[in-house]
């Protein structure tokens, strides 16, 4: 029996890390059943209900310390845990436990992370030094890849494969139909519904007033109704509400917290569905649902090449008249986008495996860098 010890931003509700911890334990369960697992979380009580794991505080230094003495191998992510873009401390936090680990003799792990962006000197010297010291580094792209080498990170030691989330299991649209109908915007089958999953933070004045003039135009030009979907609740319900009050009852609005099984079948209940949010992207190409990504970050174009299709602009550049022109060619286009995608999430799948593969090697001592 190997204890593995799972470190990442787990624990807040927030659904894309949410569901990337159920995939990464389910896939632990199925590929390495001889292993105990222990998360650490915001909400231990909660994390050991829904996944039927061990967990402990996450800045609980006791905590932190008596986990890591107790692992055999510490496994850092999914997410964007190494970057310093949103906070200046948070990569600190994780850099530090997979040092911990690696000062007290634990194999520590990458896990189809998204690297970056370090814009501190100091950060990508500490990340470099840390990384180095792993005994296996999985990203989710090559843009992951390509900034560890030129921070210092032999290349040799970084393997590419995806976002973790594509390996989360297509949902039944009835719960998304119910819940779309007691929400007060049911489904309306001879018509168009688009949904808009809207980052807040990213979500200035001026995007926001070109995203109510394209909902307005859908509703014009094609008769569609829209669903205003706040993917992470407790960030996005705010500028949500804003745009539904805005727009004064020409579009729906979600208003309550969803787990990941209840968002994956309300996007799937979408004819298209406008992210910005990397994971709501990931999720409507999970149901098949036709997207179109507006970039607020890197991981965004990477997941959208992977899956061979285009960034509709970055979130500064957004416009009404750009959004017509690609929802018109996605809409004429869209039983062949959806096959292809298809085809693109099929291959990411599979290479998600070399996770577990490479896993089971450095436990059982077959493979793996150096722990000091």
């Amino acid at each position: 029996m190997y204890n593995i010890l799972i470190s990442g931003y787990y624990g807040f509700n927030n659904i894309g890390d949410e569901s990337i911890l159920r995939t990464v334990i389910d896939n632990l369960r199925e590929k390495l059943p001889d292993t105990d697992i222990t998360v650490l979380s915001r909400d231990p009580a909660s994390t050991e209900a829904k996944y039927g794991v061990k967990a402990a505080p996450r800045m609980s230094l006791w905590d932190i310390l008596r986990c890591v003495w107790r692992c055999d191998l510490l496994l850092s992510g999914g997410g964007s845990l190494l970057q310093d873009a949103t906070s200046g401390r948070s990569i600190l936090y994780y850099l530090f436990i997979l040092r911990l680990a690696q000062l007290l003799g634990k194999r520590t792990f990458i896990y189809s992370q998204g690297i970056g962006p370090i814009n501190s000197p100091r950060n990508r010297r500490l990340t470099a030094h840390v990384l180095r010291r792993a005994s296996g580094i999985v990203v989710r792209d090559e843009a992951s890849r390509d900034l560890l080498i030129a921070i210092g990170v032999p290349s040799g030691l970084v393997q590419v494969t995806a976002d973790p989330v594509i390996r989360v299991k297509k949902a039944d649209t009835v719960l998304g139909l119910e819940i779309l109908a007691r929400e007060g915007c049911p489904r309306d089958p001879d018509k168009l519904t688009v949904g808009w999953a809207i980052k807040s933070r990213k979500a200035s004045p001026a995007f926001l007033a070109e995203v109510e003039r394209c909902i307005l135009w859908l509703r014009e030009e094609y008769g569609a109704d829209a669903v205003l979907i706040p993917f992470f609740q407790s960030e996005d319900i705010g500028v949500c509400e804003q745009a539904a009050s805005e727009l004064d009852g020409q579009a729906g609005c979600l208003r309550q917290k969803y787990l990941s099984e209840e968002m994956l079948s309300i996007i799937g209940c979408m004819d298209v569905l406008v992210g910005v949010r990397l994971h709501s992207l990931i999720y409507a190409a999970v149901m098949g649902v036709p997207m179109l990504g507006i970039s607020y970050d890197p991981k965004v174009d990477s997941f959208l090449s992977s899956i061979g299709q285009p960034t509709l602009c970055p979130v500064e550049e957004f416009t009404c008249e750009k959004f017509q022109a690609a929802f018109r060619a996605l809409l004429a286009d869209r039983e062949t986008v959806r096959e292809g995608v298809a085809g693109h999430l099929e291959q990411l799948v599979r290479s998600l495996d070399r996770n577990e593969e490479l896993i089971r090697e450095i436990l059982e001592g077959k493979g793996g860098g150096r722990t000091r």
